[in-house]
C-alpha cells in the first residue's frame, strides 16, 4: 500500500483474478515439448555481440530460448556461449550438437555469477549480453540494445524490457531503496502501456537480459565473487557502472519474455533464492555512501520512478512529430531530446490522439513518454489526474494553446507555462492577404493577432523561432518574456564534388500553403525560365503531394516524389535547393536542411528572413523568375561561388542553428 498507493493496489489486487491465458500467442513463445533435433544458429567467427547463457539443467528451456534465437536472429554479427555448470542431466551432450554453439563446462558449479565471468573470459565481441536459459527472445531483442549504446555515448549497461509468457510486463528496469532493497518497476503491467515503452535511465536491470561492453566488464572485474552464488551481483554491476562515469537504462526496443522462477525458483528461504536475502547485506555494506542519494525506503512507486529527474514537464501538439513529414516535426523531437538530456521526466501528448507504434518507439528512444488513445483520452482528463505532478507544460501552436492554457493554469497549478508558437500565424496570414489582396483573409489575420498576443500575455514564456519575430514582439508586448527557440539540425556535411551534382530540389509538403504556392510558382513560371538557359534541368519536390496535385501540376522537368525516407540521397547530388517563398513566416527547416548537407540554397528574401543570411556571402536572393533561373546559371557555372555558398550555409546552420543554443534556451524558460 505504501509502494503502490490505494488505487495502484486496488489495480493490483485486480490483476492478480484477472483470468488470461497462460501463453499470450502474439509472443510467439517456444514450445517446452519438442522432441531434441539438431540445428544451427546463424553465429559468425567474429561477432560484435557476445551472448552468454549460464546453464545447469532445465535443458528443454535451454533448447527453447536457443530456438527462439535461430527464429529471430539479429542484423548484428554474434555468438551464442553456453556456459553448463556441471548439469545433472545431459544438456552438454545435447547442446554439443547444435551447430554454430559455443558449449563451455565448468569444473566444478560455480553458480551464475561464476559461470557468467567464465562465458565473459571466453568471449570474441566487442559488448557480452547476459541471457537466462529461462529466457526466450523476439524481434529487435539484440538490436535494440546496440542501439541503446549507439544513441547514448555514456550508456553502460542496457537492460531489455521483461515479460512473463502471458504477456504481463515483469521488469522495465529496477528500482533500488535507501536500504538496499529492489523493486522490479512495471510488474504485471500491461507491457506497452505508455510509462513503459520510453527509454530510460535506472538503478539497474535484471542479469535476465543485460547488454555491457566487454571492456568495461572486465576492467571492473566482472560480477562480483561475494555475491557468488547469485542474486544481487546484477545491482553490483549497474553501481560499479555507475562509479565510472556511466549509466544504466532501460531498453524497451528490445522485448526478452522471462520464465521468472525456473532457474532459481521463488522461495526466499530454499535453494538458491535464500541468497537474496544475505547478498543484500553484503550490498548495502558496499555501497552504503552512494545509497543514501536513492530514496527512502517506503517511498512511493510514483515518486521513486521518477527520483533521478529534475522534475515532469508536459508538452503538447497537434500531432505526434514525424521528423520526415515537416521542419516543425524535426525541430520538435530535437527539442523533446534536450529535455531529456537536460534530466527532465518528458511526456508527450497529441491533441489528436494518435501516435502509431513506429512514432512511439521514435520517441521512446529520445526518452519520452507518448499520452496517446486508447491510453489517453485526452489532455483534460490527464491533466486532472497528473497536473500537480508537473513542473512545466509547453503548449505547441496557437490552436492548441488557445484550448489548454487556461485549464493548465487550473489544473497544475505548480507548472511553469511555455508557449511554443512555432511561427506567428497571424504574420503568416497578414502576409498571404497583401499577396492575394482578399480582405476577408486580412480580417482574418487580425483576428489571429490578437488571439495570439493574448496567449503571449498569458504565457510565463513564449517560444519563438526567428529573430525578426523576437524584436515584432518586443515592440507589441515589451513586458513578455520571449526566448528564441529556432529550428535545431545537425550539420551532415557535404559529401559529393561541384561536379558529380545536377537539378534542384524543393523540400516541403503540399499541405503548408506557402509551400503550395511555391509549387505552383516553379511550375508556372520558375522552371519554364529555368529550362531556357538549362534545358535539361529538373526540380524534385521532396514532400508530400496529393493525387489530385500530381494531375494538375505536369510541367516539363517538375517530379513530384511525395514524402521520401531519408533526404539525405537527393542532398548529396543536388546543385541547390530553391525556396521560392512569397509569404508565411518563422525559419524555414527547408532551408537548414539543405545548407546542414553543404547544398547552396536560392531563396526569396522573404523566405531567408531572421535566418541571419547574406545574400552573395552564404545564400543567393531571388524575387522573380526570372532571378532563379540567373542564379541557378552561376552555381552551375561557378565551382568556387557553389564551394564558397557550401562552405558557409553549412558555417551559418553550426552557428545558429544548432543544439546547444537552443539548449541555453530551454534552460532560461524552465524552472530551476
Amino acid at each position: 500500500m505504501a509502494l503502490r498507493g490505494w488505487r495502484g493496489t486496488l489495480a493490483r489486487v485486480q490483476q492478480e483474478f484477472q483470468r488470461r491465458p497462460s501463453v499470450d500467442d502474439s509472443l510467439q513463445v517456444e514450445p517446452l515439448e519438442v522432441p531434441f533435433g539438431p540445428f544451427a544458429l546463424p553465429t559468425c567467427e567474429q561477432p560484435l555481440v557476445s551472448v552468454v547463457i549460464p546453464v545447469y539443467g532445465k535443458l528443454e528451456y535451454t533448447l527453447a530460448c536457443l530456438r527462439s534465437i535461430v527464429r529471430h536472429a539479429p542484423t548484428a554479427p554474434f555468438e551464442v556461449i553456453v556456459v553448463d555448470d556441471r548439469s545433472p542431466d545431459d544438456s552438454v551432450a545435447l547442446l554439443e550438437q547444435v551447430v554454430g554453439l559455443r558449449v563451455l563446462r565448468n569444473e566444478r558449479n560455480v553458480g551464475f555469477v561464476g559461470s557468467c565471468n567464465a562465458g565473459a573470459a571466453a568471449a570474441r565481441g566487442q559488448f557480452l549480453l547476459f541471457l537466462n536459459n529461462d529466457t526466450q527472445v523476439t524481434p529487435n531483442w539484440l538490436d535494440g540494445l546496440l542501439g541503446c549504446f549507439a544513441d547514448r555515448a555514456d550508456c553502460g549497461i542496457a537492460g531489455s524490457r521483461l515479460v512473463y509468457p502471458d504477456g504481463r510486463l515483469q521488469e522495465a528496469g529496477g528500482l533500488v531503496f535507501d536500504d538496499g532493497s529492489c523493486w522490479t518497476a512495471g510488474r504485471f503491467e500491461r507491457r506497452d502501456a505508455p510509462a513503459w515503452r520510453y527509454r530510460r535511465e535506472v538503478d539497474y536491470v535484471s542479469g535476465a537480459a543485460l547488454m555491457i561492453r566487454r571492456e568495461v566488464f572486465s576492467h571492473i572485474g566482472g560480477f562480483d565473487q561475494r555475491y557468488a552464488p547469485a542474486y544481487y551481483e546484477d545491482t553490483d554491476l549497474a553501481f560499479a557502472v555507475r562509479q565510472q562515469g556511466l549509466k544504466v537504462y532501460y531498453e524497451p526496443s528490445s522485448t526478452v519474455i522471462h520464465c521468472e522462477g525456473i532457474s532459481a525458483g521463488t522461495d526466499l528461504h530454499a535453494g538458491m533464492k535464500r541468497h537474496q536475502v544475505t547478498n543484500q547485506a553484503t550490498f548495502v555494506a558496499k555501497w552504503k555512501p552512494l545509497l543514501r542519494a536513492h530514496p527512502p525506503a517506503g517511498t512511493s512507486l510514483l515518486r521513486a520512478l521518477r527520483w533521478r529527474y529534475r522534475g515532469r514537464v508536459l508538452v503538447v501538439d497537434s500531432m505526434t512529430p514525424e521528423p520526415r513529414r515537416d521542419s516543425g516535426s524535426l525541430r520538435l523531437s530535437a527539442i523533446l531530446r534536450l529535455l531529456d538530456e537536460q534530466g527532465w521526466s518528458v511526456s508527450f501528448l497529441p491533441d489528436d490522439g494518435r501516435a502509431s507504434d513506429d512514432e512511439i518507439r521514435a520517441l521512446g528512444a529520445l526518452g519520452v513518454e507518448v499520452l496517446s488513445r486508447p491510453w489517453v483520452s485526452d489532455l483534460p482528463h490527464w491533466l486532472r489526474a497528473h497536473g500537480q505532478e508537473l513542473r512545466a507544460v509547453m503548449l505547441c501552436r496557437h490552436t492548441v494553446a488557445g484550448q489548454y492554457a487556461s485549464l493548465v493554469r487550473k489544473l497544475a497549478p505548480r507548472a511553469r507555462l511555455l508557449f511554443d508558437t512555432v511561427d506567428l500565424h497571424f504574420l503568416r496570414e497578414r502576409r498571404a492577404a497583401e499577396l492575394s489582396g482578399s480582405n476577408s483573409m486580412a480580417r482574418q489575420a487580425q483576428s489571429s493577432r490578437r488571439n495570439e498576443l493574448a496567449l503571449i500575455e498569458q504565457s510565463d514564456v513564449t517560444f519563438v523561432v526567428s529573430p525578426h519575430e523576437q524584436a515584432l514582439l518586443a515592440a507589441e508586448l515589451p513586458h513578455a518574456k520571449v526566448e528564441l527557440l529556432s529550428n535545431i539540425h545537425e550539420v551532415h556535411g557535404c559529401r559529393y564534388p561541384h561536379a558529380q551534382r545536377r537539378d534542384l530540389v524543393f523540400i516541403g509538403g503540399f499541405g503548408h500553403p506557402p509551400n503550395a504556392d511555391a509549387v505552383r510558382w516553379i511550375a508556372d513560371e520558375i522552371l519554364p525560365a529555368l529550362r531556357v538557359h538549362l534545358p535539361d534541368i529538373r526540380v524534385h519536390v521532396l514532400g508530400d503531394v496529393s493525387d489530385a496535385t500530381r494531375n494538375e501540376l505536369n510541367a516539363p522537368g517538375l517530379e513530384l516524389h511525395g514524402r521520401v525516407p531519408d533526404l539525405g540521397p537527393w542532398l548529396d547530388t543536388a546543385l541547390a535547393s530553391i525556396a521560392p517563398l512569397r509569404f508565411g513566416a518563422g525559419v524555414k527547416g527547408k532551408i537548414n536542411m539543405a545548407m546542414s548537407y553543404g547544398v547552396p540554397v536560392v531563396a526569396t528574401s522573404l523566405a531567408v528572413e531572421g535566418m541571419q543570411l547574406t545574400h552573395g556571402l552564404n545564400t543567393l536572393v531571388a524575387e522573380s523568375p526570372e532571378d532563379f533561373a540567373q542564379q541557378t546559371l552561376r552555381l552551375a557555372r561557378d565551382p568556387e561561388l557553389w564551394s564558397a555558398m557550401s562552405i558557409n550555409g553549412m558555417a551559418n546552420v553550426a552557428t545558429h542553428f544548432s543544439g546547444k543554443a537552443a539548449s541555453e534556451a530551454l534552460k532560461r524558460a524552465l524552472p530551476g
